[in-house]
């Protein structure tokens, strides 16, 4: 039985594997989503029968058209070969127009900022549990000083466990959020069968009236607030790829009842409560921990504190996946990335890792308590739903033509989801602005990084391969130059067997000219298919050039040396390749000979004929290529014998008027 089969095959197993690398974030929402919504009303002194109940209607029904409709019935159908997420879904319609390259940065960006505040918001929202304790509010104090010492404490054991891999206490993350989610639903249940006319929220027309209601003093605001039970919803889509799509349908409806279940039971205390002054007199309310009794408080600040790292755990390896992905697209730079287990797809980037850290932590300090963190929260992701929703119908639209029902499913989400992004704009500046900051920061990485290198290609310079293999012969058959190595080998760009880039055949024969026994020119080609490992040759009809393309999925490990290495026993055992003479070795002589590698890079020249902001995005993108690290690891040539090369780009060069006068 293959991966995918594996995966689409029900059982407990793949459930509880389901519940633990799905429905972290959207399963600690029930933290935080009323305490937001009672507080943005004046607090529950404030709040009456019909508010709530028209409040856990909007919180009903987003999650079934958000979460339940969009992403679980129609999102998880937009599968390339298994896999999901934006940039798996961009791979299926860049096709379709080069404008779609832009709904995907924006939504990549507010993902990557969506791994930055979840860990923030989930744990620190857990710690301020503890104040329903009497004696552990008396512990922390008046001040948040302890809450965020612990905070910070959790976040950074969490993010310094991820260079050892998560995947033994990984299998712990299942049967943890299961009974998470049987805690949440239990304890709701309990407390709605006190009062059972709370099931009069199923009724959308009591959301509806809300929004219109003198009793609802945020007006539609309160869809900031009331947004914050569907974050987490596109993990659905996003991690399709690592439970299976039948796994998702299956356990989704397990998840969602438990977690109305827990809204209702949440909003029959605060009816039931509403008038109480000793409750209205506690400040920080959240009705998710005073709605159970005393004693069984440790247990659901414990659970929620477990069900908080895992959730973080699920967005941190989602945003080491993010930044894989994007830079298989060349969206982003090529970094660092690990492989800390043997669990398939499991990675680790450790330059994405101190950076989420650093930020997270800022974030933790900026903000310092969990109710000021949401109103940051929801605005990244409605940001996120709209961009997806635009891909999402064109991928309807045009790839399933299918053009009645894209318009219809556009018409329909774009309008919810913007009513619900002006909402979260309200909030803007009691927080909103730092998802913005984090979210355009990363945005322009992106446009630096995609601009620079649509410069750099539209600076190339390209020859016929054929019409210089005499040079190179000649070359090769020059004794009065120095072997280089038996193999020199070039990493290219691009799958055009018949032409060879300038600067490559500069280097050869020019630059320090490098003879020797054979010449590989190598592409790293990224496929639609997330596991693809193929690769074509081509000779020329020679026996000293070989120009090879390597097709490998956007999920697999471009490890040019290990491919190389099978290609070379290929071609050797079919006799293309002639066996090279290697006498000196400690394992004994040997048919393959020396490998040197050779990377060429551009560099800016000082001068040059190009636009102002051209040239501020050619000139970052560098910055940032040099700030995130060395190529060597991406393509695995951490060992190999490798040169770098740095060529100038050929931008036509400025005038100069300044002309010397010999003496």
């Amino acid at each position: 039985m293959n991966q995918s089969d594996y995966k689409e095959k029900f059982g407990m197993g793949m459930f509880l594997v389901a519940l633990g690398i799905v429905y972290g974030d959207i399963g600690t929402s029930p933290m935080y989503v009323m305490k937001s919504i009672v507080e943005g009303n004046g607090g529950i002194a404030q709040v009456d029968r019909e508010f709530i109940v028209g409040s856990l209607s909007l919180i009903i029904w987003t999650i079934t058209l958000l979460t339940t409709i969009k992403h679980v019935l129609i999102a998880l159908r937009a599968d390339n070969h298994g896999e999901g997420g934006i940039f798996a879904l961009y791979s299926l319609i860049r096709h379709c127009g080069k404008w779609l390259i832009l709904p995907t940065m924006i939504g990549g960006c507010t993902m990557l900022a969506d791994g930055v505040l979840t860990p923030a918001v989930t744990v620190t929202t857990a710690v301020e549990g503890l104040r329903s304790i009497e004696a552990m509010d008396a512990f922390l104090g008046s001040g948040q000083a302890v809450v965020i010492v612990i905070a910070l404490a959790i976040i950074s054991l969490l993010f310094i466990i991820q260079r050892s891999g998560t995947s033994s206490i990984g299998k712990l993350f299942g049967p943890v959020m299961m009974i998470w989610f049987l805690f949440l639903g239990i304890t709701g249940l309990w407390l709605s069968l006190g009062d059972l006319s709370i099931l009069q929220a199923l009724n959308p027309v009591y959301a509806i009236k809300i929004l219109f209601s003198p009793d609802n003093k945020e007006g539609f605001l309160i869809l900031g607030s009331v947004f914050l039970c569907t974050t987490g919803a596109e993990a659905l889509y996003t991690d399709m790829g690592h439970v299976g799509r039948n796994n998702i349908f299956i356990s989704w409806p397990f998840v969602k009842i438990c977690l109305i279940l827990n809204y209702m039971g949440q909003c029959t205390w605060i009816i039931q409560n509403q008038g109480n002054p000793v409750i209205q007199a506690i400040e920080d309310l959240n009705p998710f921990y005073m709605m159970l009794p005393e004693p069984l408080r440790p247990v659901a600040i414990l659970l929620s504190a477990l069900a908080a790292i895992i959730a973080s755990q699920a967005l941190i390896s989602g945003s080491y996946t993010l930044v894989h992905e994007a830079a298989s697209l060349d969206l982003m730079p090529h970094l660092n990335v690990q492989y800390p287990s043997d669990t398939k797809g499991q990675i680790y980037i450790p330059f994405v890792n101190n950076i989420l850290w650093f930020f997270c932590a800022l974030v933790v300090l900026y903000f310092q308590s969990g109710s000021r963190m949401e109103n940051a929260y929801g605005l990244a992701i409605t940001i996120s739903m709209l961009m997806m929703t635009v891909m999402f119908c064109v991928y309807i639209g045009v790839v399933h033509k299918q053009r009645i029902a894209a318009v219809i499913f556009t018409v329909v989400f774009f309008a919810l989801e913007g009513v619900f992004f002006i909402s979260s704009l309200g909030k803007f500046m009691a927080g909103g602005y730092v998802a913005i900051i984090i979210s355009l920061a990363i945005l322009f990485i992106m446009i630096c990084w995609y601009r620079g290198t649509q410069i750099e290609q539209a600076q190339n310079i390209f020859l016929q391969m054929r019409e210089h293999l005499q040079d190179i012969k000649d070359l090769q058959m020059d004794i009065t130059i120095p072997l280089c190595s038996h193999n020199m080998v070039y990493l290219v760009k691009g799958n055009e067997s018949e032409k060879i880039d300038r600067d490559i055949l500069y280097s050869i024969l020019d630059k320090d000219p490098k003879r020797a026994d054979a010449y590989w020119f190598i592409s790293v080609n990224t496929t639609d298919d997330p596991y693809q490992k193929n690769y074509e040759v081509e000779t020329y009809g020679t026996d000293y050039i070989f120009r090879v393309n390597l097709y490998l999925g956007f999920k697999v490990k471009p490890s040019v040396n290990i491919y190389l290495r099978q290609v070379v026993h290929d071609l050797l055992a079919t006799g293309e390749l002639p066996k090279q003479d290697k006498r000196h070795s400690i394992y004994g002589p040997s048919d393959v000979g020396s490998f040197k590698f050779c990377m060429i890079r551009k560099m800016m020249p000082k001068e040059g004929d190009i636009g102002a902001a051209d040239d501020l995005l050619l000139r970052a993108k560098y910055t940032i290529r040099l700030l995130g690290g060395s190529p060597l690891q991406w393509f695995g040539l951490e060992t190999s014998n490798l040169i770098i090369e740095y060529v100038p780009l050929f931008l036509p060069q400025r005038q100069n008027q300044d002309r010397l006068e010999r003496i």
